[in-house]
């Protein structure tokens, strides 16, 4: 199968610079983020534990696609087998949907922090976190185990290159002849039930934090209280924000040009492990700290 962006392969080179400019700053961020959460004990709680998970699937989110979709850039390997294309699109959708469960988690936290600080390390155990990954992880493997066996049961014979830079799951069953209507309510099903859901539980624990906060005697106690929330704020909106944008351009500008919505997919794809680190590296005082300590080092 081959992959490509149809009406810009004559621009594969310009288009390759802000995509790699991204990805270096995704792998560097995120694992700058990693080397300071396992270095330092005292990072060793919940929140970090968490943001530790989050970095983790970034990195493998963009690893899973960037390479293979820079060498389509940089050498025109636009081929790729069959079934390393189904593995592709099985880590790709599997990690997005851990990211999300991450993301969730984290609320989690800002809540028992916020809401009951007094059993923090009671509730928020080590055993605790422990589960959470695994039943993450058990969620995203059970919802998307089914889709590679889908896809092979199909003769495709729509051509074989595939609209996109990478194996996402739509973009290959456009390639299927025969019956795709299952595929395609799975699919949205799968969408709709891990975004909405996620997303209500979020929503849920910033309603409880919300009022937790507001009870708060001082002013000052509120802001700084709410002021522990803006990093995970602002990771949802980073990765959620470009979901819905594409999601909603896919929906009103259905006329567009095939690669305005690929060029879409590459960027909710990228941005959010591009920004997060960089998000708690400004906002974080530990982190932050860690990072300038690790500057001055090098200027010494």
């Amino acid at each position: 199968m081959g992959r490509r962006i149809p009406g810009l392969e004559h621009l594969h080179i310009w288009i390759s610079i802000p995509f790699c400019f991204a990805y270096t700053l995704a792998l560097l961020g995120n694992c700058t983020l990693l080397f300071i959460i396992r270095v330092d004990t005292a990072l060793h709680e919940p929140m970090y534990l968490f943001l530790a998970m989050l970095a983790a699937t970034d990195l493998i989110v963009t690893s899973t696609t960037l390479p293979k979709m820079l060498a389509i850039f940089w050498f025109r390997d636009q081929e790729i087998n069959f079934y390393a294309c189904l593995v592709q699109m099985f880590f790709l959708h599997s990690f997005s949907i851990i990211e999300s469960a991450v993301l969730l988690a984290m609320a989690f936290d800002r809540y028992v922090a916020i809401c009951k600080p007094l059993y923090y390390t009671t509730i928020l155990t080590r055993s605790l976190i422990t589960k959470i990954g695994m039943v993450a992880m058990t969620r995203a493997v059970a919802l998307m185990t089914p889709l590679p066996f889908l896809l092979r049961r199909f003769h495709y014979c729509r051509g074989p290159v595939i609209a996109h830079c990478y194996c996402e799951h739509m973009a290959v069953v456009r390639l299927a002849c025969g019956d795709t209507r299952f595929n395609n309510i799975y699919g949205i099903a799968v969408a709709m039930f891990i975004v909405v859901l996620d997303l209500l539980f979020v929503i849920l624990s910033y309603i409880f934090i919300l009022q937790a906060v507001l009870q708060l005697a001082s002013q000052e106690a509120r802001y700084k209280a709410f002021g522990t929330c803006v990093s995970h704020i602002s990771a949802i909106l980073s990765t959620y924000t470009p979901v819905v944008i594409s999601s909603v351009m896919h929906r009103v500008a259905r006329q567009a040009a095939p690669h305005i919505h690929i060029l879409l997919a590459i960027f909710y794809l990228l941005f959010p492990p591009m920004i997060n680190p960089i998000i708690y590296g400004i906002k974080t005082k530990q982190i932050r700290d860690h990072v300038l300590s690790l500057f001055r080092r090098k200027d010494v």
